[in-house]
């Protein structure tokens, strides 16, 4: 046998070893390559008005919780897709739509209509039944959904989930400010 047509195991090691990190830098690459690219495509997606459901389902006086599904899905999402809320009715066309989650760490709160409270069962938050903190680790009172009224049904802005980032509506910052100025009346803050 001639010397160029023999492969030494060195030969056939390192050959192994540049096709697996060849391998290894494609499968790390292309996620890469895609959040870069994604970071710079400007989303067309925004946020849409999602039915809840007719207003006589939400009687006056109660929480109740309700389901929308997500108008931003992909066909692989499945039961993700669908985007729990807890829907306060005030009285007549006056409700109030929270997020699920807990504002400590995201866990889902559940509401006891007896005690009115939402309670997280994680770190043991609570929050009133309008949403405002009321102990535990929380900084702050339960997420709010904008909502909207039309033709008997119940509509909430969705494609979004409502947080800090979220522009909030006139009607939303001044009871962000109302909590606010709650927490340093009762705490002793003389600076606000």
């Amino acid at each position: 046998m001639s010397a160029s047509v023999q492969t030494s195991r060195r030969g056939l090691l390192l050959k192994l070893g540049v096709a697996l990190n060849a391998i290894a830098a494609t499968l790390l690459g292309i996620p890469l390559i895609g959040y870069v690219v994604a970071a710079f495509y400007k989303s067309k997606e925004v946020p849409s008005w999602i039915s809840l459901g007719a207003v006589s389902h939400f009687p006056a006086g109660e929480t109740r919780l309700a389901t929308y599904r997500n108008p931003f899905t992909r066909p692989w999402d499945g039961d993700t897709a669908q985007i729990p809320c807890w829907v306060r009715h005030i009285q007549g066309e006056k409700f109030q739509v929270f997020a699920i989650n807990c504002t400590h760490l995201g866990c889902p709160v559940r509401w006891f209509p007896g005690s009115h409270l939402f309670m997280c069962p994680c770190h043991g938050g609570v929050f009133y039944e309008d949403g405002t903190r009321a102990s535990g680790p929380p900084p702050r009172g339960l997420f709010e959904y904008e909502y909207k009224i039309d033709n008997g049904n119940l509509l909430v802005l969705g494609g979004h989930l409502p947080t800090l980032a979220t522009p909030l509506s006139a009607r939303c910052r001044e009871k962000e400010l109302i909590q606010i100025e709650t927490r340093a009346k009762s705490s002793g803050d003389k600076s606000c």
